[in-house]
């Protein structure tokens, strides 16, 4: 398994579950830090049409290209169905924000051959 800091060094487009309008919240402003830092970040709503100047979707299995990174600002209980979709769209790795933490998700990730960070 690859570190958090190799898979960051890897990825290049960032599927963020989660990403929020509200400039007030994580899920809004670590998304726009980073992709301010060059990562090609594609919001992943069901409520927006656009965030980040990028087209939001509604679900991982909207996107239409590949992901390098599932970046997961859901609660725990939901982390793990965003696990499988991660998996079923074949993202090699998926990270869950700090204080996110499931065992669940974890298994499948491993199961599925993904690089997994959790509450980071």
């Amino acid at each position: 398994m690859r570190t958090a800091q190799q898979i960051l060094a890897e990825s290049a487009v960032i599927a963020v579950v989660g990403a929020s309008r509200d400039p007030f919240k994580a899920a809004h402003s670590v998304p726009l830090q980073m992709q301010q830092y060059g990562w090609r970040i594609v919001p992943v709503n069901p409520t927006v049409d656009e965030l980040f100047g990028e087209r939001a979707y509604k679900s991982l299995a909207d996107i239409p290209h590949p992901v390098d990174l599932v970046d997961v600002f859901r609660p725990a209980a939901d982390a793990v169905q965003v696990v499988r979709e991660a998996a079923a769209i074949g993202a090699p790795a998926v990270w869950l924000q700090l204080g996110i933490v499931s065992a669940e998700a974890r298994r499948i990730a491993e199961e599925a051959g993904m690089d997994y960070v959790e509450n980071r």
